[in-house]
């Protein structure tokens, strides 16, 4: 826990610093900005058909020169990456969150069972829905193919959707909240979280046994976590969902600041401890439970891409943070779509294996690097 005695250190200097390094990071937003826009126009132009770059431009507009490229672009790739990118940077948010009310950098979505609790309320809807039970087909395409949840369901089918998923998640939140309440050691709570992950994820099983083989099939696959199964039609819906957890996140800027010292100098700063902690941990729900209807359970980001904006930034205010930690979570994501997208077995790769793969090495070079870094300025 030493790292967080270093930031909460910093942050009681940096929340009196009215002219932060603004120079610097704003290079560095701008370098992710870039990289994001980059990784964005790879992920549209690779995969079983390769497309140039210009043409991809091109397709935009629709004036590619050949018309199945627009297709191609327009239908199938443009909404996997749209996804890939909204996806890694909710997903990194919510980590960032969870980190900061909990004071613990080992928070996040899925390490705290709030992906399971979110699977959950996925599964109840599927397994249990009646109509909306028949959840539907898969969307192929030339280069790229991937399976949506809901099929073509009318406007109230998607916001049950996401209404059941952030409910799930909202849930393992709450319990996790009152066991942090009950033991002071975040180790426990954090026990206490993959514990109550396990109890969500033995009832997901129970369903699925007594499942129909169609929807077990489904959900199955669903697991596995895809960024290309979302349509055109649904990314609306997705979007407005991770906006509002944003927008949530956004007001709450100043008490994530204070969280991240304790909850006693939030109090004597005039923030409403209670109240800020409930909307952000319902910012949180929202981001991670709507992102994994669509998504599938999508591991790792949530807690390694705020790892690497505070690495890449060196601060531990959130005005700096959540923009960084937004954009480096697109990276991490739109790298690993264009990985997995990749012309290797004739299908989309899973994402989570493929995310562990490039991301784990990456955040363990940075420790590294930053460790070295301070022992010689130590010396």
């Amino acid at each position: 826990m030493s790292t967080y005695k270093d930031y909460n250190n910093r942050i009681n200097k940096e929340m009196t610093d009215n002219q932060p390094n603004s120079a610097r990071q704003g290079l560095l937003v701008a370098c992710l900005a870039g990289s994001v826009l980059l990784l964005a126009l790879l992920d549209i132009a690779l995969g079983s058909v390769r497309i140039p770059l210009l043409e991809v431009l091109k397709s935009l507009s629709s004036k590619a020169s050949r018309p199945e490229w627009t297709t191609i672009v327009l239908v199938f790739r443009m909404p996997k990456m749209l996804t890939a990118a909204m996806a890694g940077a909710g997903l990194s948010v919510a980590g960032l969150i969870l980190q900061s009310i909990f004071r613990n950098p080992l928070a996040a979505p899925d390490s705290l069972g709030i992906g399971a609790g979110a699977s959950i309320g996925v599964a109840v809807l599927m397994f249990a829905g009646g109509s909306l039970g028949a959840l539907g087909a898969s969307a192929q395409g030339i280069g790229t193919q991937g399976s949506a949840l809901l099929g073509n369901l009318p406007p109230l089918g998607y916001t049950l959707l996401i209404i059941a998923s952030s409910t799930g998640s909202a849930a393992v939140l709450i319990i996790i909240l009152l066991i942090s309440r009950r033991f002071e050691q975040v180790v426990t709570v954090l026990i206490m979280g993959l514990l109550v992950g396990y109890l969500t994820s033995s009832l997901v099983s129970l369903l699925v046994y007594f499942g129909s083989p169609q929807k077990v099939q489904l959900y199955l696959s669903w697991t596995y976590g895809s960024f290309g199964g979302v349509r055109t039609n649904e990314l609306p819906y997705l979007a407005i969902a991770i906006c509002l957890g944003l927008i949530i996140t956004l007001r709450e800027i100043k008490a994530l600041n204070a969280f991240l010292v304790s909850e006693r100098f939030a109090s004597t700063i005039g923030i409403r401890v209670r109240t800020s902690r409930t909307k952000l941990l319902v910012a949180a729900s929202i981001l991670a439970g709507s992102i994994t209807a669509f998504c599938g359970p999508i591991a790792f980001l949530g807690i390694a891409a705020p790892h690497a904006a505070r690495l890449l930034s060196r601060k531990a205010d959130h005005r700096i943070l959540l923009p960084i930690a937004a954009l480096t979570g697109a990276c991490f994501a739109l790298l690993a779509d264009i990985i997995s997208s990749l012309p290797t077995y004739g299908s989309l790769l899973p994402i989570n294996p493929i995310l562990a793969l490039i991301g784990s090495p990456i955040i363990i070079s940075m420790f590294f690097r930053r460790n070295k870094s301070s022992m010689e300025v130590n010396q």
